[in-house]
């Protein structure tokens, strides 16, 4: 699994065999310029999504649930869940939190809309986690955890993201549930993994955490690019006459006739 947040990386991901899209609110910081993913509402997640879902033919698409668009009450979270689906197109949605969130789940499932629980490292929660380390450490938090994703899996959630968490408690999770675990900074033993475009493609460039790795360095051959365009644009090598011989022809200003030569 890996996020996509526009109708052109879509297009990318369906052409790599990737089978899973997440439609993250970690756009937050790599399309939008926040610092965390609270600001994220629901209707820039339907519109992210639909334009996803338009670059997809085969690709499942999962949309993330954004801040508060759930946690007030599971009538909120059906109707919002309802617009990702019915406006955006995806075929699932994402929601972080153990036990709390059961009843939403059942909600949500029992309306038909598929659901992708997601545990550990919850960055919605990042301020009451007290900022983005390393969940379950504890004996006791990791017991938690584990009755967590036994609990989201009973309530219907059909897979669960772990994020940030043991790679020995990522496993034992894996071991105990029957649904899937993805994993990102979990360990090799979770059944998939998902990772965030940017770190994936080399576009974070400010700042690339430790658990992904940078299969390409897309930012630099894309600076490197605008940097030459600039100069060949600033030093008269574009456009060139090959790239303006279609505009070679007469031009009428009404009361005369010029050719391009004597129009430039």
């Amino acid at each position: 699994m890996v996020t996509a947040y526009d109708y052109t990386s879509a297009l990318l991901v369906e052409r790599a065999g990737i089978p899973i899209i997440l439609v993250g609110d970690s756009m937050a910081q790599g399309m939008l310029g926040f610092e965390d993913t609270l600001p994220v509402t629901v209707d820039d997640m339907v519109r992210h999504t639909a334009a996803v879902v338009r670059g997809t033919r085969s690709a499942f698409v999962i949309a993330d649930m954004p801040f508060m668009s759930y946690q007030a009450s599971p009538e909120d979270a059906l109707r919002n869940a309802g617009r990702l689906l019915k406006e955006g197109g995806a075929q699932a949605v994402k929601l972080e939190g153990g036990r709390v969130v059961l009843p939403t789940i059942r909600a949500l499932t029992g309306a038909g809309i598929a659901v992708m629980a997601h545990l550990g490292l919850t960055p919605q929660s990042v301020h009451s986690l007290g900022g983005y380390g390393i969940q379950g450490r504890s004996s006791g938090a990791a017991r938690t955890l584990v009755d967590d994703a036994l609990a989201l899996e009973e309530a219907g959630a059909f897979a669960v993201v772990l994020e940030l968490v043991p790679a020995e408690l990522a496993a034992e999770v894996t071991r105990v549930l029957t649904i899937p675990t993805i994993g990102i900074g979990a360990g090799p033993s979770c059944d998939g993994q998902v990772q965030v475009w940017h770190d994936l493609l080399g576009l974070s460039l400010e700042f690339t955490p430790r658990h992904a790795a940078r299969f390409a360095e897309v930012g630099e051959a894309i600076q490197d690019a605008l940097e030459r365009y600039a100069a060949d644009v600033r030093e008269g090598r574009f456009p060139t006459d090959a790239q303006t011989s279609h505009l070679r022809e007469p031009v009428d200003l009404g009361s005369r006739t010029l050719s391009p030569e004597a129009a430039g």
